[in-house]
């Protein structure tokens, strides 16, 4: 026999008792199949690597004369440095963090990888220690020995290629910590021994470690291979407590962006790539000096330290022209007192 509910303030009558809401129902997770996801990726392939949803991916095709410039990267650039004397040496540096409240301390380590630390707070971005890069050389030692790094509170990866996700020196570094990736770069550090990877979408906000990430576009790609072009590629915008920001570009070409990333955030240094600009295959993958400048201008930081030169001989390009062309590019634009040129090793505060 039906029995009615009691409520204390309407007694048994069904007709005052009170409403329940009933659970929300929870939205179902849509998942690809294997056969969906390879015909997404084939579809990508048949268009050059291009995605149809993000106007920033640059396709994989070559431009005419890539045999030509493979040639000549090989014999001009990589054959030679490989009987070069590895230049420059580990430094063990002073890494207490800084007195002035709100500031950040910089070590570059080389190529795009950087110590980043501010409030207690200790920060990698895109990290590697390698020597080789398959047959690439390392031309300029580490900044520091791995064993000389402070405990580890965060890091972050731009994209997948194997000069900014190096897997060996994760493993080394990872101590449970959590890790930072674009979107569909998870899978390839989950078993690296972090105790969180999260990814990030274009313009994704995170709060970690008492700092606010952003995770900002670029004009590159962000295939580790050459089948997994759905990989995600950008940069981060790291703000402290304080409201003080470094933004790292990551690899990037020019594009109008620049001053969408400046307009989001004041920007207090930016570390921007110089390096690797005349790529083999002959794309637009990369900035030129003149063009890094011109982004600093576009983003309206308030200092610029160049990377992505000198460490790994990626572009055809002579190693040394870079940064001789970026001082001089600065000079003629009045910007030398806006400019730090960073020593492997060698802390800086901004």
């Amino acid at each position: 026999m039906f029995r009615p509910l009691s409520h204390p303030d309407f007694g048994t009558d069904p007709l005052f008792l009170p409403s329940v809401t009933p659970p929300p129902i929870p939205t179902p997770v849509v998942r690809q199949s294997l056969f969906q996801r390879l015909r997404t990726r084939t579809s990508m392939l048949a268009r050059g690597g291009v995605n149809a949803n993000n106007e920033l991916q640059v396709g994989l095709l070559p431009q005419p004369g890539w045999s030509r410039r493979n040639y000549h990267f090989m014999r001009r650039v990589l054959l030679p440095s490989l009987w070069q004397r590895r230049s420059g040496e580990s430094q063990q540096p002073d890494l207490t963090h800084p007195d002035c409240p709100g500031k950040f301390q910089v070590t570059w380590i080389g190529h795009a990888s950087f110590l980043i630390q501010t409030g207690g707070t200790n920060i990698l971005v895109d990290p590697n220690w390698a020597h080789w890069l398959t047959v690439v050389k390392r031309l300029r030692h580490p900044g520091m020995s791995l064993n000389h790094l402070p405990r580890i509170d965060v890091v972050l990866i731009t994209h997948a290629h194997h000069d900014h996700l190096h897997m060996r020196t994760l493993r080394r570094i990872s101590t449970g910590q959590p890790i930072v990736v674009p979107h569909g770069v998870g899978k390839l550090v989950s078993r690296a021994g972090f105790g969180q990877v999260i990814e990030m979408e274009r313009w994704q906000e995170l709060e970690i470690a008492g700092l606010r990430i952003t995770f900002t576009p670029s004009k590159h790609w962000g295939a580790r291979h050459i089948h997994d072009v759905h990989r995600g590629f950008g940069g981060f915008l790291i703000k402290n407590s304080h409201g003080r920001t470094v933004y790292h570009c990551g690899d990037s070409a020019y594009f109008e962006g620049f001053a969408e990333i400046g307009a989001h955030s004041p920007i207090d240094l930016a570390l921007l790539p110089i390096g690797a600009y005349e790529a083999m295959s002959g794309r637009e993958v990369h900035m030129n000096p003149e063009e890094a400048l011109a982004a600093f201008r576009d983003l309206g930081a308030t200092h610029m330290a160049p990377m992505h030169y000198g460490t790994f001989p990626l572009g055809g390009e002579p190693v040394h022209e870079p940064l001789v062309r970026f001082k001089e590019g600065a000079l003629s634009l009045g910007y030398d007192k806006q400019i730090s040129i960073l020593t492997e090793g060698a802390p800086c505060v901004f």
